[in-house]
């Protein structure tokens, strides 16, 4: 439901006032840009996290938010392997494990339709998936 922190009602002024200050601390640093972190680049792929967009080979690739963060996940650190269980933690969606698939399955097939030749995201049968080499 998007809630984090709750309060019983016994609590004092002094602590009310110490939670909403760190409320108002955290949703200012939320606020900042942060241009950094805002960009990566993978070989042909470029991800532009703010605006939620993917390139491939200078192309726009049109993900769902779902799509968007399993790739992010993947490409954020190339070669590692990512479980499915840590594509649905970095995606924030709970579904199945063939759901993920099917998930993966349509990634590729946007990237193939931009270039026939994509062959970044590789399998590891029995351990998920991972972002492949240049």
């Amino acid at each position: 439901m998007g809630a984090d922190d709750y309060l019983t009602k016994d609590t004092s002024l002094p602590h009310l006032i110490a939670r909403i200050a760190a409320l108002f601390r955290r949703s200012d640093l939320m606020a900042m840009p942060t241009e950094q972190d805002s960009l990566m680049e993978r070989g042909h792929l470029s991800i532009d996290k703010n605006r939620m967009q993917v390139c491939w080979k200078q192309q726009a690739i049109e993900l769902t938010v779902t799509e968007f963060w399993m790739v992010y996940a993947l490409a954020k650190r190339p070669g590692h392997v990512k479980s499915r269980q840590d594509l649905m933690t970095e995606s924030h969606v709970v579904v199945d494990d063939s759901t993920i698939t099917s998930h993966v399955k349509r990634i590729r097939k946007k990237f193939v339709q931009s270039d026939t030749d994509f062959d970044r995201i590789d399998t590891v049968y029995g351990m998920g998936y991972r972002w492949g080499g240049e």
